[in-house]
């Protein structure tokens, strides 16, 4: 994993968002998560192919975040810096992580997720009070859906299904 997977994530949110600028949505009303299509037939559509390769996608990112969490906990329980500053944090983190992945002989806090493409790390109850819930909003999101997102997706899935092997 490196610091590109930690970018696309900025960019890849799920069902609940709508697409914005900064906001890559997946198709609402489509077959998107993974599971829907290990009960079933591979996807057909151009709409159907981009939600399977966005779940997919999401799926890693959200894995990843589960470990980089775990090992530098500042991102899991982050103090209420000024955006910009924790922007700055979340880089700090992911160029440390990819230094150690670099120069180190092993990274003991990726070696599950390594061998493991299911493995999704526990956290322990005693950091749940610092957890931001779920259901908090995110203000910068609209309920509407941004018509040059929609373009974007339209164009990456039409590519995606014409790519398709």
């Amino acid at each position: 994993m490196h610091v590109i997977l930690f970018i696309f994530m900025l960019d890849s949110v799920d069902v609940g968002y709508p697409n914005h600028p900064g906001y890559l949505a997946p198709y609402k009303g489509e077959r998107y998560h993974l599971l829907e299509w290990h009960q079933g037939m591979e996807p057909n559509t151009p709409k159907e192919k981009f939600n399977w390769i966005h779940s997919s996608i999401h799926n890693v990112i959200e894995r990843s975040l589960g470990v980089l969490k775990m090992k530098w906990q500042i991102l899991y329980k982050m103090p209420p810096y000024f955006m910009v500053t924790q922007k700055k944090v979340v880089a700090a983190t992911m160029v440390l992580h990819n230094f150690i992945r670099k120069h180190a002989s092993g990274d003991v806090d990726f070696a599950n997720f390594d061998r493991d493409s299911n493995y999704v790390p526990t956290i322990p109850e005693r950091y749940n009070k610092y957890a931001v819930s779920q259901h908090v909003s995110d203000g910068s999101t609209s309920e509407s859906s941004f018509v040059t997102m929609d373009s974007f997706r339209d164009s990456m899935a039409t590519s995606v299904a014409l790519a398709w092997n």
